[in-house]
């Protein structure tokens, strides 16, 4: 992760051209948004770059863009396996405040996972930009389980970087030492089972709060109607001696 990307302003000012030119080679699909952030703004990656840099060459060869577009969609651009990468889906990115809306913390807590090197932006904008991937909502969601487990921030970092050490040894363990990679997979299945017995007794926590909270809830409910009860009874006293006070006035007359 932690990849470098450019919000349309600051790709503008690194391109050296202006909005229209960019938004004609849009339509044209010579240059499409490499994803967008959670409000609308598109984003462009260093390919980006790299597309501006060909087509602003064959431009300078005195082409127009409608010609460029046909260049590309027969032979594409140098160093392109093919011309279709603008069929390629754009993908939707989260800033900092929009992630921690979406998994119910601050921005602050956010801050201070990424600090802590538990999680790592997707991609960070020239002028400071933090993009999270939607699936950092699930991963988030994933952290506050972790606490409610009573991990603390540094165990949490821990169990990160086994994930993400994990996932480097699925890509590449055919090409990495045998003994080291079963050592450090028998180190994750430690982990694994270490974290499971938590869970099963925070799931036996969960049973027995639960069997509690109902019990006294039915508890509560049954001194309620009988306190209401006496109430309705006491009320029916006050309205018989009310009743028979104004008979004996009536009578006194």
């Amino acid at each position: 992760m932690g990849g470098h990307i450019y919000i349309r302003d600051e790709f503008l000012e690194r391109i050296g051209v202006d909005s229209g030119t960019l938004e004609t080679w849009e339509q044209l699909k010579l240059v499409i948004p490499s994803g967008y952030t959670d409000d609308n703004i598109p984003c462009y990656s260093e390919d980006s770059i790299e597309r501006v840099l060909h087509i602003q060459k064959l431009q300078e060869l005195g082409y127009e863009p409608e010609e460029i577009n046909k260049i590309v969609r027969k032979v594409g651009l140098p160093g392109r396996a093919d011309g279709k990468d603008e069929d390629k889906k754009a993908g939707q990115y989260l800033t900092v405040g929009n992630l921690a809306e979406q998994v119910g913390v601050s921005p602050r807590t956010i801050k201070h996972w990424e600090d802590k090197g538990i999680i790592e932006a997707n991609m960070r904008s020239a002028g400071g930009f933090r993009l999270y991937s939607e699936v950092y909502v699930y991963l988030c969601k994933l952290l506050l389980d972790l606490q409610l487990f009573g991990y603390s921030l540094d165990e949490i970092k821990t169990v990160s970087d086994y994930f993400r050490e994990f996932l480097d040894i699925q890509k590449q363990h055919p090409v990495m030492n045998p003994d080291v990679t079963m050592a450090r997979l028998d180190a994750f299945l430690e982990q694994i089972a270490q974290l499971s017995e938590k869970i099963s007794k925070f799931k036996d926590g969960i049973q027995r709060w639960d069997e509690l909270l109902k019990k006294r809830k039915k508890e509560i409910a049954g001194i309620r109607n009988q306190i209401e009860k006496r109430e309705r009874e006491k009320e029916k006293e006050k309205e018989k001696a009310r009743e028979k006070a104004k008979a004996k006035k009536r009578g006194e007359k």
